[in-house]
């Protein structure tokens, strides 16, 4: 069996959830043992972003500027502007801003993301799952990125958004408007 196959998201970590009125932005942090240098790179490269984001990047997102984002789902790119790139502390684009901070000899990444509140557990089980496929893409051990319906399937998924609903004190989501 593949480390993919044998992969289960572990348990839900530290998140946050921002309200002001209709606007939910979520907030998700993960430290990893690696630079912020690395980390930027796997933020901001076309190439690294394939193998661990929900999206695929028409080019580098780490400069300010025009670029087509394709998220997995989506039936067709969308300009995205990259309003600020500060390598290798600060991103932001869209609805998504990256902050990177040196921690204990690695990096603590967080991610402001907005988000319809309908999907805020769900997006943070996703992002979580992003974020451990990032650590093994970074650490040199990659299982391929996992995202969309096929993170669904995996084991763990439904408890994962059920621990990340109950911690953000929402309803979990029903089956079918995750399949949706």
């Amino acid at each position: 069996m593949s480390d993919r196959e044998q992969y289960t998201p572990g348990p839900a970590r530290e998140a946050q959830v921002r309200k002001d009125g209709e606007k939910w932005t979520l907030i998700l942090a993960r430290e990893l043992r690696h630079s912020p240098e690395k980390v930027w790179q796997a933020l901001t490269d076309p190439a690294h972003l394939r193998e661990w984001a929900p999206f695929d990047a028409g080019a580098s997102l780490g400069t300010v500027g025009t670029v087509k984002l394709k998220w997995v789902a989506a039936p067709t790119p969308l300009e995205t502007k990259v309003t600020r790139a500060d390598a290798p502390k600060l991103l932001e684009y869209d609805d998504t801003r990256w902050e990177l901070e040196p921690f204990a000899g690695g990096t603590r990444l967080t991610l402001w993301h907005n988000i319809d509140r309908r999907f805020i557990a769900w997006g943070a089980a996703g992002w979580h799952i992003c974020f451990d496929v990032l650590d093994r893409l970074l650490k040199g051990d990659p299982i391929g990125r996992m995202v969309g319906a096929e993170t669904m399937k995996l084991n763990g998924w439904q408890r994962l958004n059920a621990e990340y609903a109950k911690q953000f004190g929402i309803e979990k989501p029903n089956q079918a408007t995750q399949k949706s």
